[in-house]
């Protein structure tokens, strides 16, 4: 393993050049107009090639309902080219909220969220023209074991994990079969709603260690959702069977789907038994070739969790600790990951993440994934936050300005935690700088429950 540094590479070339020293596989190209090029999704097309990944802001009203600042983001986002807006983690519960401005998508809410994506596409087809149809997914989420609904932790979980749950008691609670069962038709109610206003997409957030994704971890779990690998992939299955028997093809079906854990066996989705710091995708890759037998098209792939090990799905310069690993590293990795899952559903239209950290030449190596057929979209999480027009600079202008970019400081994370809204507090200090000094004042640097000898 490389020693972690920070980003400190001037151009293609440094770049390149780094990636042989670490010896790692990363693609290149210069043909940044294949970014600029539809990609085809099902029976409909996505203008670009570029996507903005659910972000959550964690602005919204504590009813749930889209806020000032979740309307800025959206406008920022929609008037920034990409041809693929993923709209943020949206509860399908109170209590699966991960804080108590979580966007929440219930029939009281439903105007307010159809104002939104009215918003979205009106902002969007004012700056690109009638024909910029651009593509919304809205990402349905339960919270699980990071549920915080009232701003104190509320855990849901899914399964006892020794890794994940170092603060709960060993007899703490798990969630019955019976409350998974009717939750399954809590996400369906959602889809009708997201369907009815008007969105393309809904996903069935399945990463990053909440509900859905603790789930398919469920090893050690009893009953019908846990265990085997019929038991733990029930949850997600059934809902996704359920939206198409109530909803047909009305709206498509997509997903964040975490591929690689990066948590020890048996409590960790997506790893080696053996060695934990190896990717297994035998299992992802199953489930993912059941989905497509399903009618899904489309999958966006992440890896590790933010809470236990934030490093493995967003490199970062600065954060909780220093990881183990040289940025680039986690990058190859990702895309590594995300390509063996391309070659294995070469007919689904497969997400890469893991570019921000590589700031403005990123859209070298996005080009490169989608030239060599690692994957179809790039998706951009933390860059949107902090460089809204990112995919229209890639488009219009072939390059990025370095000035505008993400410098990967996780300082949008450190809002979160303390309960502030979310944004760029580096380019963005206008709106979020106060927030940020609000939120830190008086407080320990944020912590990691990640145990250091881990990846």
């Amino acid at each position: 393993m490389g020693k972690h540094e920070r980003f400190r590479l001037l151009d293609l070339d440094e770049l390149q050049e780094k990636i042989s020293k670490l010896g790692l596989e990363i693609p290149l190209s210069d043909n940044l107009g294949l970014l600029a090029r539809p990609v085809k999704v099902a029976e409909k097309t996505i203008p670009n090639a570029l996507s903005v990944h659910p972000m959550e802001g964690c602005d919204g009203t504590v009813d749930g309902e889209p806020d000032e600042l979740t309307y800025r983001r959206y406008r920022r986002f929609a008037s920034g080219g990409a041809g693929l807006l993923w709209l943020e983690a949206t509860a399908v519960v109170h209590e699966g909220r991960a804080n108590p401005l979580q966007l929440y998508l219930c029939r009281k809410n439903k105007d307010a969220f159809g104002k939104l994506f009215d918003t979205i596409v009106e902002t969007a087809r004012a700056e690109f023209g009638s024909n910029h149809g651009v593509y919304t997914v809205v990402q349905l989420t339960h919270s699980g074991r990071y549920s915080k609904p009232e701003g104190k932790p509320a855990p849901i979980i899914a399964t006892r994990n020794p890794y994940l749950g170092r603060n709960l008691p060993e007899d703490y609670p798990v969630i019955d079969d019976e409350q998974l069962e009717r939750l399954e038709d809590c996400f369906v109610e959602a889809a009708v709603l997201a369907g009815e206003i008007g969105f393309d997409a809904v996903d069935i957030k399945a990463c990053h260690g909440y509900l859905n994704s603790e789930l398919l971890s469920a090893y050690t779990r009893d009953g019908k959702y846990g265990g085997g690998f019929e038991n733990r992939t029930r949850f997600l299955l059934n809902i996704v069977d359920k939206i198409r028997d109530r909803l047909g093809d009305a709206i498509d079906i997509t997903l964040r789907l975490n591929a690689y854990d990066a948590v020890p066996y048996p409590y960790g989705w997506g790893v080696d038994r053996a060695d934990y710091r190896k990717a297994d995708l035998s299992e992802p890759i199953k489930l993912l070739r059941m989905l497509r037998d399903r009618g899904i098209k489309m999958v966006n792939i992440s890896c590790g969790n933010p809470y236990y090990n934030p490093h493995v799905g967003r490199p970062y310069d600065t954060g909780p600790y220093i990881p183990p690993e040289h940025p680039l590293e986690g990058v190859a990795r990702m895309l590594n990951i995300t390509k063996t899952i391309q070659q294995s559903v070469p007919d689904m239209v497969v997400i890469a993440t893991g570019l921000s950290w590589l700031r403005q030449l990123s859209p070298f190596v996005a080009a490169g994934g989608i030239e060599k057929e690692w994957f179809g979209l790039a998706g951009y999480g933390r860059q949107a936050f902090a460089y809204p027009q990112f995919a229209r600079d890639i488009v219009e202008n072939g390059a990025l300005d370095a000035r505008k970019c993400c410098i990967a400081c996780g300082k949008c994370s450190e809002i979160m935690r303390d309960g502030g809204r979310t944004g760029c507090v580096i380019r963005d200090a206008e709106v979020y700088a106060s927030i940020y000094r609000a939120g830190r004042e008086g407080k320990p640097p944020i912590q990691s429950n990640r145990v250091a000898e881990h990846v």
